[in-house]
């Protein structure tokens, strides 16, 4: 028996490519480089993607076929492509990114993703190069809040690699598994699909050259938390807590997580957000409702810098409602606290990458 390209190609035909209900010659998947060395045939099969789920079951039904309609005494090898390059590993991810800041919380309702939104476009104000990923993949808010809640996501090919593009606003880029879920069902996820939801909004997304991106993470600790830390090396973290013993007890456990010896993520600093009512009537008034320097306390105890506290007001809540953040408007003294915020993470920022050494992955 004598073996020619044609008939490697006729037995291709006989494999169904279960992606396309195709065969492999209709689905173009066979490469240009079929090589024969007596009875050993070897040539490349294409796939669109790395991770594709039939490539295995592929490679064995190309290998059965040939020994089914040539011969068994053929020789295969057949080597595998993709047209899309795989995701960098996670040590070169985003190099183009120079700090990358989680704001935190150990609970939720202190208003954290309230605080990442202003912060990031407060930061964008200041002439940074800003990004934000809303990485509460349970509980996106970021699209509300930045009003493009309609906005759709596409995909730009990038040397050789489908990248989604991030959505801009007032400055910042913006990536939320908002953009992709509706609004008002729920995301029944396990933690493996929305570890691998996050990774994709990371990894596969444009996000080109930035001064900060910023982390908005869901509240607590959780596989999230631990597929950012595995995924980035953070720069640091800021905690953000109300002044009330409840939410200062869960503040602690959330900077005891990036303190832990296997994390060692640098505490920024403390936000104390909520830390005193004044109604517009009375702007010179401050009622201490959720408890008065609660905060200002803890940092001193942790040994860590509070880096502002943020009055509750009314405007804040209804410029989030809004899509229009206080930040945006300097002429509030909402909108320059959150100016003042930003001043004071580019400090400490700043002091960190000149006192300690860069942050490195969490390495299970």
């Amino acid at each position: 028996m004598q073996l020619y390209p044609n008939l490697i190609k006729e037995a291709l035909e006989k494999v169904t490519y279960a992606g396309t209900k195709k065969n492999l010659i209709e689905s173009n998947m066979l490469a240009d480089d079929i090589r024969i060395d007596g009875m050993k045939v070897t040539f490349t099969l294409v796939f669109d993607k790395p991770t594709d789920p039939f490539m295995k079951s592929t490679v064995k039904a190309t290998e059965a076929a040939i020994h089914y309609y040539i011969g068994k005494e053929v020789e295969v090898e057949i080597k595998t492509e993709t047209r899309q390059k795989a995701r960098p590993q996670a040590e070169k991810l985003l190099p183009e990114v120079k700090n990358i800041v989680a704001v935190s919380s150990g609970k939720g309702g202190v208003g954290k993703s309230t605080i990442a939104s202003n912060l990031a476009i407060a930061l964008s104000r200041l002439g940074y190069r800003v990004g934000l990923l809303d990485a509460d993949i349970f509980g996106p808010s970021a699209p509300k809040m930045f009003n493009v809640e309609g906005a759709r996501v596409f995909a730009e090919e990038v040397d050789g690699r489908n990248l989604i593009v991030p959505v801009e606003k007032y400055g910042v880029k913006l990536l939320s598994i908002g953009f992709f879920v509706n609004p008002e069902t729920a995301t029944l996820w396990r933690g493996g699909m929305a570890s691998n939801a996050l990774k994709q909004l990371i990894g596969d997304a444009k996000w080109g050259e930035l001064d900060y991106l910023i982390l908005d993470t869901p509240p607590g600790t959780s596989d999230i938390h631990l597929t950012l830390l595995q995924t980035l090396a953070i720069t640091g973290a800021v905690i953000v807590s109300t002044p009330q013993q409840v939410a200062l007890a869960d503040a602690i456990k959330g900077i005891d997580m990036y303190r832990n010896e296997k994390v060692n993520v640098p505490i920024l600093g403390l936000i104390e957000n909520m830390a005193w009512f004044t109604p517009k009537e009375l702007p010179d008034n401050r009622y201490y409702i959720f408890g008065k320097e609660g905060c200002r306390q803890l940092a001193e105890r942790m040994n860590v810098p509070l880096l502002a506290q943020i009055p509750l007001v009314q405007g804040i809540c209804e410029d989030g409602d809004n899509g229009t953040p206080a930040a945006l408007d300097n002429e509030k003294s909402s909108g320059m606290a959150f100016l003042a915020l930003a001043q004071s993470v580019v400090t400490q920022v700043n002091r960190r990458n000149r006192n300690q050494a860069p942050t490195k992955r969490v390495k299970v």
